[in-house]
């Protein structure tokens, strides 16, 4: 197992590694554009790892909140964020039993977010963090915790277990197309950059979801220097299973193997520092037809802009004389 995980305080302090003999954490943060199947990874993930006789905690850190859907079969458990709410209306505390919930060994719970047009999803990660500090984050006992986190780290909340040491890894998750493996360059520009101040949190690796073999997210694997810890195939089999909520990473099932392989290097994979590629070295690794890689920007003018022909009106600006 790596180093235990080193939260840090309110404050920005580091706060005391756990001592010996206790339960060393592994956290690993999942990243991923929407719909590039993060959360279908991740659920048949913790589940297989769970099998496994791992106790794992799993935590959609997604505003949508779709994280554990695949987990329950398709149903929704109350995020940790609207709970709070209700609660502390009705002068109540929270309690574990609110808010997590499990399956076949698997722990789930979703942060949640604010509602649509009202908050800054963002914001809203970085309070449901604040909420599980105050539940005992800190003092639980798994073997993995696994963060479902959206790609787009740009924003502060997104990019919180990144910039402060949140996790010891990260893993990002992407297909054969240019949007998915954009945010995966993104992912891997915020770790390079927050390792130059000095940070430590490395990229374990990709999962490429979808694979139909057209190799373009094993070309960026290795052109930012991450290991591929697995490729699932873009099969009707796992799409229909995966649309109806079923689990298909089980022991002695047909993907089974897959699933294991995925556990093993998700834990075993040592957090690197990843190379991230300009965006013309990313377009590079689609073909020209593709992504328009061969069209010339022309500039516009100002003739171009307007209904009619541009009029030269002379300055209305007072020039006062000897001035």
């Amino acid at each position: 197992m790596n180093a235990p995980f080193v939260p840090t305080n309110p404050d920005g302090g580091l706060q005391e590694e756990a001592p010996a003999g206790a339960k060393q954490t592994q956290i690993i943060a999942i990243y991923g554009k929407g719909g590039s199947g993060k959360s279908f990874a991740l659920a048949n993930l913790s589940y297989m790892m769970a099998q496994q006789g791992k106790k794992v905690l799993l935590i959609g850190c997604d505003p949508k909140s779709d994280t554990t859907s695949l987990l329950f079969g398709g149903r929704s458990c109350p995020t940790i964020i609207e709970t709070s709410a209700k609660k502390k209306a009705a002068g109540e505390q929270v309690k574990i039993g609110d808010v997590c919930f499990k399956r076949d060994g698997v722990f789930a719970m979703e942060l949640g977010g604010p509602e649509v047009g009202r908050g800054c999803g963002g914001r809203g990660i970085i309070h449901g963090f604040e909420l599980l500090e105050k539940l005992g984050f800190h003092d639980w006992g798994f073997d993995y915790v696994l963060l479902d986190f959206l790609g787009d780290v740009v924003c502060g909340g997104f990019g919180l277990p990144i910039a402060r040491d949140m996790c010891q890894k990260v893993i990002v998750v992407g297909s054969n197309d240019l949007q998915s493996l954009y945010v995966a360059n993104n992912v891997c520009s915020a770790v390079d950059y927050f390792r130059k101040l000095g940070g430590n949190v490395g990229v374990a690796g990709m999962i490429i979801n979808k694979d139909d073999g057209t190799g373009e997210a094993h070309a960026f694997a290795a052109a930012v220097g991450i290991p591929v810890l697995t490729a699932i195939p873009a099969e009707e089999d796992i799409r229909r299973k995966s649309a109806n909520y079923e689990i298909i990473g089980r022991p002695g099932g047909q993907w089974a193997p897959l699933f294991e392989q995925l556990a093993l290097k998700a834990a075993e994979a040592p957090p690197v520092r990843p190379v991230p590629l300009s965006h013309e070295a990313l377009l590079g690794l689609f073909k020209g037809d593709a992504v328009g890689r061969n069209v010339v920007l022309e500039p516009a003018t100002l003739d171009d802009m307007c209904a009619a022909s541009v009029i030269e009106r002379k300055s209305l600006e007072v020039v006062y004389e000897g001035s």
